[in-house]
């Protein structure tokens, strides 16, 4: 009876050490499937546009590896151990490939952000006047090239080829590494964010008090007082900062607060979790209102090739559209859609 016992238990210790990886790799399969699917939400909630930039393909190319990842996990966790074109895949390798998208994610995030900013600015002063293809070309190019050039750096590292040595000797465990880029580029944002917020917090509280809903053209607007002093110019980077504000904070306020929450606490998150395609939009929006406050004295109400944001209509911000006699107002008003 003893030796049953005992026979019982090394049984049970022995299932139970060949539950744990599996039990692991169910949890990162379950957390890629949950970014895929917020991808695809993410994606399918944006505005449909038909203007060109870096940042959408960039998106695009997200949710792709995205899928991929989770295919090899599917595909390795099913089979376990098997050997395709002359290399054998274990769960292991599960692991190894999520590390390697781990690090080359966390490494993109500054190069993504110089990237846009550097497309926006070139879009807005109209330096380049390349056609739709050649466009379209030119972004499924440079995406190619930045992860391409990116991947090539994290597998050329020594110090990150010996990280990822050392997981085949010590392959119980599976340390995700965690981007000091996004750390510092989130707190950016909102040190920006926050310093914009004081400078005209008086003018964004009232703008706030004084708001109003209404349907217009079958949309849903906001709309405020409109000032009729005769130095309130469309130009002025002071009438059109809590303007910007309010129209960013009205779209993405529960992320800026969630980035706040984030830092204060040091919330560490892995990279692979980390660079998803909400945070890609968020820095896109950051960015065109950046753009579009330095650049506020070219602004051209008629052009339509402005840089459009899929989530935030910052154009309606700097159209002055009069309505009389809306909710018999006594005094003009100006149109913002958030």
């Amino acid at each position: 009876m003893t030796a049953l016992s005992s026979e019982n238990c090394s049984f049970q210790y022995q299932l139970h050490q060949a539950n744990q990886p599996l039990d692991g790799n169910c949890l990162l399969f379950l957390i890629i499937l949950g970014k895929i699917l917020l991808n695809i939400l993410t994606l399918g909630m944006r505005r449909k546009i038909t203007y060109q930039n870096f940042m959408e393909y960039f998106c695009i190319s997200l949710a792709f590896i995205d899928l991929l990842l989770l295919v090899n996990i599917s595909i390795i966790s099913y089979f376990r151990d098997f050997v395709l074109l002359g290399i054998r895949f274990t769960k292991y390798h599960i692991c190894l490939f999520t590390q390697i998208i781990s690090f080359t994610y966390g490494f993109l995030h500054y190069p993504v952000f110089l990237i846009a900013c550097i497309d926006y600015y070139l879009n807005f002063s109209k330096t380049t006047k390349l056609g739709f293809k050649c466009q379209k070309l030119f972004y499924f190019l440079t995406v190619i090239l930045i992860w391409v050039s990116v991947l090539a750096y994290v597998l050329g590292d020594p110090a990150i080829y010996q990280s990822l040595k050392a997981q085949n000797v010590y392959s119980y465990q599976c340390p995700f590494y965690i981007s000091i880029q996004s750390y510092w580029l989130s707190f950016s944002m909102v040190t920006v964010l926050f310093m914009a917020f004081l400078t005209s917090r008086a003018e964004v509280i009232a703008l706030v008090q004084a708001v109003r809903m209404t349907s217009y053209m079958n949309e849903t607007i906001l709309y405020f007082p409109f000032s009729s002093h005769p130095s309130y110019t469309l130009s002025s980077k002071k009438t059109l900062l809590p303007k910007f504000i309010i129209c960013f904070l009205g779209t993405w306020l529960p992320f800026v607060l969630l980035q706040v929450i984030i830092l204060l606490l040091k919330v560490q998150i892995p990279a692979y979790i980390e660079m998803n395609i909400p945070w890609l939009y968020f820095v896109n929006s950051f960015l065109i209102a950046t753009v579009y406050w330095f650049n506020c004295h070219k602004l051209n109400l008629r052009d339509f090739a402005l840089p459009v944001d899929p989530f935030v209509n910052w154009k309606c911000c700097f159209i002055p559209l009069t309505i009389q006699n809306l909710e018999q107002t006594e005094k003009p008003i100006s149109i913002i859609i958030c």
